[in-house]
């Protein structure tokens, strides 16, 4: 395995989930509108985890985790 790839076998499914009547059927966090897109595009618009967590306060480190692993899951489709 390569040292400098991000690996995960962490079990999100109780964190990620999909609601056809939520965001239009899109991954969200539970018990929040936020969705996994969401997470992804704060972190690519170069916001940090704490910048993340301050705004978001019902978010937490586990869940911005948990989004990072659920998109290396559907990137890493064989």
């Amino acid at each position: 395995m390569n040292p400098f790839c991000y690996h995960s076998d962490m079990d999100y499914s109780k964190i990620i989930i999909i609601e056809p009547g939520k965001r239009s059927g899109k991954p969200t966090i539970r018990g929040t509108r936020m969705t996994v897109t969401d997470v992804l595009e704060y972190l690519a618009g170069e916001m940090s985890e704490e910048e993340i967590l301050a705004d978001f306060p019902d978010l937490t480190r586990e869940d911005i985790k948990a989004c990072l692993a659920f998109a290396a899951g559907r990137v890493d489709v064989q």
